[in-house]
């Protein structure tokens, strides 16, 4: 009874139109003033203490890192490089663009981000080359969602915050996933350029390659400082966030030099607002998880579906159903912090391992960027190609299938996602 009043309350808040943070705040003071005897003092207690974690300092640093990559020139060596290497293949543009998102998603972390400063560059130039617009809007609005697969992910950080699980095994563990996933991508690129016999690049020289390699080598090696710190144990995922801020800085100011001194505030800025936004989603969150846990919703769910007989199979099922449906209307850190209290003791319970589970809850996230009516790339794409939201979903549908056919495989393979994390001793 108690769960169906508090998911009414937040369902009504929802349909007003208020943002998501400030819907669960309001749906748990609802609650707690009108429906329980709990104590105030005990609600600010655990607010203090649940976003007291050390894993969410990475999260702006991690933020800051890609916003000095996406105003710097990074963006353009990584296309040069990707063009130069796959730009002969069928739909070589195309493909350049699948391997450029991978990339540039392995140094920002997010999404968004990596749909703007790919898609605003090579958009205009695929389009130029002959490519339908509807084709590269498809390439780089699902291949820009590789952001928070490949690691460093924020959304991996908040999953860590929700669930008390190790951030540098999940990061290891979308490293695998994140690889086929790009695979997956480019072969539907591929495969759609030669069927309809979209232009192929020259073939680039060896030293062409090599030059390009050189340029944008800095901005590659953000991947080596943050992973390899991490695997060799000589940072924590937190230090290693720290570390990526630096480094973007120094990159981006004194050696692409693209930004000046006086464009740093700007970029201090703008990582602010978002940091600012993302932590106060976290607080709202850790109040709702509060009363979720206090009214012991997660334990009934899961003595229900264990009473029932659901095993593991029919869960993980519920789980994508459920994901993919929240997708529809809800940007991922808000489905993260909302869904995993409630749905990871369930896992726990029937021996999902726990990483799995994670990479699993972070593939759903990934199609429901990619789809309406709240697809956050279909909007950002938008923005860059200047089409229609219809259009666009349209646009997206054959890498949108594959994305749906790579979600079933990762839910029920789960030696995908924890081979490499396990064989590196990090779980």
């Amino acid at each position: 009874m108690n769960a169906t009043i508090i998911f009414v309350i937040l369902l009504v808040l929802m349909l007003t139109g208020m943002p998501i943070s400030i819907s669960l705040g309001l749906t748990v003071l609802s609650f707690l003033f009108m429906f329980t005897q709990v104590p105030l003092e005990s609600v600010a207690l655990k607010l203090f203490t649940g976003i007291e974690k050390f894993e969410i300092m990475a999260i702006p640093f991690f933020i800051l890192a890609g916003n000095f990559l996406t105003h710097g020139g990074v963006a353009r060596r990584m296309i040069k490089f990707a063009t130069d290497v796959v730009g002969h293949w069928y739909g070589g543009l195309g493909l350049a663009g699948v391997m450029a998102c991978a990339l540039f998603a392995a140094v920002s972390g997010s999404s968004p981000a990596t749909v703007v400063a790919i898609g605003s560059i090579l958009m205009p130039a695929m389009v130029k080359a002959g490519f339908p617009n509807r084709f590269g809007a498809g390439v780089i609005t699902t291949s820009g969602a590789l952001g928070i697969l490949i690691p460093p992910s924020i959304v991996m950080v908040m999953y860590s915050v929700a669930t008390n699980t190790s951030v540098g095994a999940l990061f290891m563990a979308g490293v695998i996933p994140g690889i086929l996933l790009a695979m997956t991508l480019g072969g539907v690129t591929w495969y759609r350029a030669k069927k309809f016999d979209y232009p192929r690049m020259p073939k680039a020289s060896f030293t062409q390659r090599v030059k390009s390699f050189r340029e944008s080598a800095w901005g590659l090696f953000l991947i080596v400082v943050v992973m390899g710190g991490i695997y060799s144990g000589m940072f924590t995922p937190t230090e290693a966030a720290a570390m990526s801020a630096v480094y973007a800085f120094f990159v981006a100011v004194f050696v692409y030099k693209d930004l000046t001194m006086k464009d740093v505030p700007r970029v201090l800025l703008n990582s602010a607002n978002m940091s600012a936004m993302l932590l106060y989603i976290i607080t709202n969150a850790v109040l709702f998880s509060f009363i979720m846990t206090n009214e012991n919703i997660p334990q009934a769910l899961a003595d229900w579906m264990l009473g029932h007989g659901l095993g593991m199979i029919a869960f993980l099922l519920a789980v994508n159903i459920i994901l993919l449906l929240a997708g529809n209307f809800m940007e991922p850190s808000s489905i993260v912090l909302i869904f995993a209290p409630i749905l990871f003791p369930v896992a726990m319970k029937l021996g999902i391992d726990p990483v799995h589970f994670g990479i699993l809850m972070v593939v759903n996230m990934e199609v429901g960027m990619c789809h309406p009516p709240v697809g956050l790339n279909l909007y950002v794409a938008s923005g860059i190609t200047k089409m229609g939201i219809t259009d666009l979903t349209v646009a997206v549908w054959p890498w949108l299938l594959s994305m749906l056919v790579f979600l079933v495989v990762v839910t029920y393979v789960p030696i995908m996602s924890i081979w490499l994390p396990k064989t590196l001793g990090m779980m």
